[in-house]
């Protein structure tokens, strides 16, 4: 089913398709999922009133079983609100206006350490947003380099000298891959060259030797001592202007900006840094719209400007969309893909579905952003009051000018006239600039939680702005994911409690939300927010059943019990359902058993940790902390994610829970299997816990493999295996109290 959305001429700009029969498979699903959840939830309550009052079994392990099934139930009655109205999106750039009717757009790329984000993996990504298929009078790149480091100014120059080469080759020849490392290493290839081959090939190898000179410098620089994030330094502003005047060899506009850092002041992270380039974006170039990318995410497809303007120079659209979300796409994933790390899931199911509704999150990159959107600019008015504004906005007279000001067209060759405007950018990227304003609570990123997306997504959807979720058949932009169990891990918790400071305040989506937004948006948000405390049911689940077989005490009903084939057929639908929807993206099923595997792991660990972490921030006894994932090559470490082998060069911290709770479900197992054999009568009543312990030790097979069987590099340790085994004890030692009370 398609949707037209006409432009002000007679053809649509874009087209949105409601997935009709998977909407109706969902639905269904929902429905005799719903009955199952119903029939469970009365056996549960109907067996702990007997359990209470005849006290012929303990009481506890019931209770904490029902318990985890209560959370995960709420968990999946959230979820549900994804699959309810799933679209997408087709869009026709073609019939977009003329160059000189389109929009100006500023770029904003965010790094923060040179050490975990090498600078030339940077600059790959400044130079593919300088070629972007767009007119480069309109488009100009902000570089935020939070760390302050000088390497990264000086490869920035670099930057710029290969850009003056690279963009114009790009836009001679029609040249697809947009980012130059990509394009020379082959990682993505071309289809057509638009000229006579002699004279692209000649062109292809001199563009080559100056990519070599310039990866040449930039790594050589990046090997000195300098490059160090800088913790307390001033800040720093520099335009880059091109001054050619051939429009044939045009590029866009270059700055890069560092926000002062003092050790006395808070920097509010990632969302501190975008703050400081929307206001000096603002007297600089002051475009419209704004595309957020992170350093390692590079722009894959030169058209994704245009892409973007058929939403938001559409008539219908325009006044109210606030974003245009883009998938993030990964080069570097293998073809067991054992970390999850496409965000399968994410981009292919979870955002089509907020699509269908009013629109997906921030994602934190890849997205095109109304700069309207993060501001609440009071009415142009006679009686304006610029004291107001300068409490909201700050005291720069210069910056709320510029945000009643037409937006800023493009300087060419005259950077005196940038200059002028230089001292101040400084100003407004101090670090004191901010105090007693409201950015960051009302105005810009908002500093609420480390995850800034998230919160600034819920606070702009609350003031009833939407957006659209695209996902073109070439990635727009495509990044380095995660290759190691602890790179998977260490964000996994960092996004945990960012996500759980948002759940645990009065920014919560069930209470913040419900008035503000539809109830079907706010309970996607929730289960955003409020996922990772499925490891309550996970530590539940992975511990109570096989302590209570372990000590001869049934939790689940017989086999020959009518209530046993409601188990099963929410355990079987679930899965069935879950195998669908990979199906029907594309994946191999085999991914299926890669996502329930990481998500163990990650409930056991991530979730608890992150969990706990927002919980300590709340009751003030932690500060938010933030930590870029490395993006620093390991050759051990590719080569092990290739081969589709875990790597556990993680911290015990993970790594101990993990192998605890996998060794006492394969230990639950075992015992479970030899009650059967030789006491055939207890099938009946240990089944369904045997197979469980069975579930979940098959789940944990790589952490049994790599305690017992691997002797590589990336196996786990004899110590932390001791460790771990000192643990088991444990919980053998207080389950056993806890399962026979």
């Amino acid at each position: 089913m398609g949707l037209r959305i006409m432009n002000s001429g007679s053809h649509p700009l874009h087209l949105c398709h409601l997935k009709k029969s998977t909407l109706i498979i969902n639905r269904l699903y929902i429905l005799f999922h719903s009955i199952a959840l119903i029939l469970l939830f009365s056996f549960r309550i109907s067996s702990i009133l007997t359990l209470f009052h005849s006290k012929n079994q303990p009481f506890i392990p019931h209770l904490l079983i029902f318990i985890s099934e209560l959370t995960l139930s709420f968990i999946w009655i959230l979820s549900q609100s994804f699959l309810w109205r799933p679209v997408t999106r087709t869009v026709f750039p073609e019939r977009l206006p003329g160059d000189d009717q389109l929009p100006p757009i500023d770029v904003f790329i965010c790094t923060a350490d040179p050490r975990a984000e090498p600078p030339l993996g940077v600059m790959n990504t400044v130079i593919s947003a300088m070629a972007l298929n767009y007119p480069a009078e309109k488009l100009s790149v902000y570089l935020s380099d939070d760390g302050g480091c000088p390497v990264t100014l000086e490869a920035m120059r670099e930057a710029l000298k290969f850009a003056k080469m690279w963009v114009p080759f790009c836009n001679k020849y029609g040249v697809k891959t947009i980012c130059p490392e990509a394009y020379f290493t082959g990682r993505e290839v071309d289809d057509e060259v638009m000229v006579d081959s002699l004279e692209f090939g000649a062109e292809q190898r001199r563009i080559k030797e100056e990519y070599e000179s310039f990866a040449h410098k930039v790594t050589k620089i990046s090997e000195s001592e300098s490059c160090i994030s800088n913790k307390d330094h001033s800040p720093v502003v520099e335009v880059m202007v091109d001054e050619s005047t051939n429009d044939e060899r045009k590029i866009p506009l270059l700055v890069y900006v560092s926000l002062e850092k003092r050790p006395s002041h808070p920097h509010h992270f990632k969302a501190g840094a975008l703050n400081a380039l929307l206001r000096v974006s603002n007297l600089l170039s002051n475009s419209p719209y704004i595309l957020g990318l992170d350093c390692d995410m590079y722009c894959n497809d030169k058209n994704s400007a245009r892409q973007t303007m058929c939403f938001h120079l559409d008539p219908n659209l325009s006044p109210s969309l606030a974003f245009v979300q883009f998938p993030q796409t990964f080069h570097n994933i293998s073809k067991h893909d054992i970390y999850e790390s496409t965000l399968r899931c994410l981009f292919t199911t979870l955002w089509c579905g907020m699509d269908g509704i009013k629109g997906p999150c921030l994602s934190g990159t890849c997205y095109y952003l109304k700069r309207e959107a993060l501001y609440e600019l009071p009415l142009i008015r006679e009686d304006i009051n610029l004291k107001e504004l300068k409490q909201c906005f700050g005291s720069s007279n210069e910056f709320i000018r510029s945000l009643y000001k037409k937006y800023n067209a493009k300087l060419d060759g005259e950077k005196d006239l940038f200059d002028e405007s230089l001292q101040e950018t400084k100003h407004l990227a101090s670090c004191e600039y901010e105090d007693g304003t409201k950015w960051g609570n009302e105005v810009g990123f908002r500093y609420f939680s480390v995850t800034e997306d998230f919160i600034t997504s819920i606070t702009i959807h609350c003031k009833h702005w939407f957006s659209v979720y695209y996902m073109p058949s070439r990635p727009s932009f495509m990044g380095s994911c995660t290759t190691n169990l602890n790179d998977l891990l260490i964000q996994g918790t960092r996004w945990t409690a960012g996500l759980m400071e948002v759940g645990l305040s009065r920014f919560c989506p069930l209470i913040y939300g419900p008035s503000r937004m539809p109830i079907l948006q706010s309970f996607c948000y929730a289960w955003l927010a409020l996922y990772p405390i499925g490891f309550i049911s996970l530590w539940i689940l992975t511990t109570i059943p096989p302590l209570s077989l372990l000590n001869d005490i049934t939790v689940y009903p017989k086999v020959t019990n009518p209530f046993f084939l409601v188990f099963l057929y929410v355990f079987v639908l679930s899965n069935l359902q879950h195998m669908r929807e990979i199906h029907s993206t594309g994946a191999s099923l085999l991914t299926w058993k890669h996502e329930q595997r990481v998500w163990m792991m990650k409930a056991i660990t991530s979730f608890l940790y992150g969990c706990t972490h927002a919980v300590m921030e709340k009751l003030g006894v932690k500060e938010a902390n933030f930590l870029p994932t490395n993006k620093v090559i390991n050759e051990d470490e590719v080569k092990l994610h290739q081969m589709g082998i875990y790597n556990f060069q993680t911290s015990s911290m993970f790594l101990v829970p993990l192998c605890s709770l996998v060794t006492l479900n394969l230990l639950g197992f075992v015992v479970g299997i030899i009650r059967m054999v030789f006491h055939k009568e207890c099938i009946d009543e240990i089944l369904v816990q045997t197979f469980l312990a069975f579930y979940v030790a098959l789940m944990g097979y790589p952490v049994l493999e790599g305690m017992m069987l691997r002797k590589d590099k990336g196996r786990i340790t004899p110590t932390v295996s001791c460790y771990s085994l000192i643990f088991s004890v444990f919980i053998l030692s207080f389950g056993k109290l806890l399962v026979t009370y």
